[in-house]
């Protein structure tokens, strides 16, 4: 049966806790003196001798939006000789030809619309071992992006042939928990297979409350979260061998609620494969801990040392964990103003967003959804020259209605994740067409919306509103003016406030990141902080 490589059964999950990434793509920047650029990544991969292989894509990046045409991928592996064919997935529409024995050529049909954030999943291939493949080969792919009026890039990938496993990962858990609370998970694993398993490596994608008790060398960790273990010991066929897990549920986990991780097997050298593809989206796995080695139970055979190894079933790799948060731990979440002044026709900046002010953490990471929906009333007399590509002009309050550029009222579809006491930027830029004095403007978080997504168990609801005040009189501000009618608790001057935007910086579900390696097309986003739209 064909498999898809472990990097494409990650792509499948969507789901995860969140990742802090400093780049989510090649470097590459279009200036005023450098024309636009392409980029190009091919995953290194493993497959195992007489299987019918696994099925790999291209993801390629532009240094600006772009629109491709006559869009080309050469897959060039004649490195491999006779130990390896590239052919197309047979479940898509791409169309290859093979001009040479050892080359196959990957043509679009159509335009394809590219943004600086990337497309994943184009031009799949399978990659398959031929007769005379063995464990230990090893090779090159050289995957060269094509398009019409650009210059073509290339990128290679490490394929090797290895020995086929089939490892197995044990049962979901469920447990409970309070915020603040320590509980323990098993993690198991099975040799399903036929052939000893020399060692294994594991991958959690869990949600930010589910923290790390101890954290152990041969363990990675971002923080308190938990991100692989590796493990050197033989698996004998049809063995079982397991270890007990200690975590912490935050302090700032939302109760009552629920929080989930999955887990993920694979081999060494398909670890080494996936690690390679996060090191290209500038990602971590973490670092190791310090409190001693995490050991799964001893093995009742011991084996010699092999070479390559891939797993034939990942299908059975996956495992998960459901942790039922209890108690009751909630959050404010408060509107934050701006305020500015200038001449007619100026052009001012506004800074206007929400601040998480706890105790609890919202994260809706794993499905991507906005944790807040925000409403944005331009001032009156006032234009957007250019507003947030998380932003979009609606008609009214008819959200289900998109609007003209430069309109008066914005649609905010924020962070899907804001750790408590963290504050969510939008930067909009407008034109003055009218001094008027107190011009006003309104901030509301905590909209309704028939929508995936949204908070609407605030506990302060009275500071979900706040003003944009453009030439204010003296002593005015833009801050939280404590509802609609300006007659709730608190204020502030909002062009004080250093909102912050992204939390702690770029942050984006691990299951975003994972789809990109699928054929979903997905990639984990660098937020542009301003597009314009008039």
């Amino acid at each position: 049966m064909l498999t898809y490589s472990t990097r494409r059964w990650l792509a499948g999950l969507g789901v995860a806790g969140a990742f802090v990434a400093a780049s989510a793509s090649p470097a590459i920047a279009a200036t005023e003196e450098a024309p636009l650029e392409l980029g190009v990544y091919f995953g290194n991969t493993t497959i195992a001798a007489d299987s019918a292989g696994k099925v790999e894509s291209a993801t390629i990046y532009s240094s600006a939006p772009v629109v491709l045409r006559d869009l080309t991928v050469r897959y060039d592996y004649r490195s491999l000789a006779d130990k390896v064919t590239l052919a197309e997935d047979a479940e898509t529409s791409t169309e290859c030809t093979t001009p040479e024995k050892g080359v196959l050529l990957c043509t679009a049909p159509w335009e394809v619309g590219l943004d600086e954030w990337g497309l994943a999943g184009i031009f799949p291939v399978v990659i398959a071992p031929t007769d005379s493949a063995k464990d230990g080969d090893t090779g090159t792919v050289k995957a060269t992006l094509s398009a019409a009026g650009l210059e073509a890039v290339s990128h290679d990938a490490t394929i090797r042939v290895g020995e086929g496993v089939d490892l197995a990962a044990g049962p979901a858990a469920e447990v409970s928990a309070a915020p603040g609370e320590k509980f323990t998970s098993a993690l198991t694993i099975s040799n399903a297979g036929e052939t000893v398993a020399t060692g294994a490596s594991v991958f959690f994608y869990n949600d930010h409350g589910i923290r790390a008790e101890k954290h152990y060398n041969n363990c990675t960790y971002v923080d308190d979260q938990l991100r692989s273990c590796h493990f050197g010991e033989n698996l004998a066929p049809g063995a079982t061998y397991g270890v007990d897990l200690s975590y912490q549920l935050g302090k700032d986990t939302y109760a009552p609620g629920s929080q989930y991780g999955e887990i993920v097997w694979m081999t060494p050298a398909e670890f080494e494969d996936f690690d390679a593809y996060l090191d290209s989206e500038g990602v971590s796995a973490g670092k190791p801990g310090t409190d001693g080695k995490l050991t799964l139970a001893e093995l009742g055979t011991k084996a010699g040392a092999r070479g390559y190894q891939a797993d034939t079933e990942p299908e059975n790799n996956w495992s998960s964990l459901e942790v039922t948060v209890t108690g009751k731990n909630g959050t404010d979440l408060e509107a934050i103003g701006d305020s500015a002044s200038g001449k007619k026709g100026d052009r001012v900046d506004v800074t206007i967003g929400f601040r998480n002010n706890g105790p609890a953490t919202l994260d809706y990471s794993r499905g991507g959804s906005a944790v807040t929906h925000m409403s944005v009333e331009i001032p009156t007399n006032t234009t957007v020259v250019a507003a947030p590509d998380f932003c979009a002009p609606v008609n009214g309050e008819e959200w289900g209605e998109w609007g003209e550029p430069g309109g008066r009222v914005y649609g905010c579809y924020p962070t899907p994740f804001i750790k408590a006491g963290d504050q969510e930027a939008a930067d909009f830029t407008l034109r003055i067409d009218k001094v008027v004095l107190n011009d006003t403007g309104t901030v509301k978080i905590n909209v309704p919306c028939q929508c995936d997504g949204g908070f609407y168990a605030d506990l302060k609801p009275a500071n979900d509103t706040a003003k944009i005040l453009v030439n204010a009189a003296t002593g005015q501000g833009g801050g939280q003016d404590g509802g609609q009618d300006g007659g709730g608790e608190g204020g502030g001057d909002g062009g004080g406030l250093p909102v912050t935007g992204q939390s702690t910086g770029l942050i984006a579900g691990l299951g975003a990141l994972l789809l990109a390696a699928g054929v979903g097309g997905y990639l984990v986003a660098k937020r542009r902080r301003t597009r314009f739209v008039a």
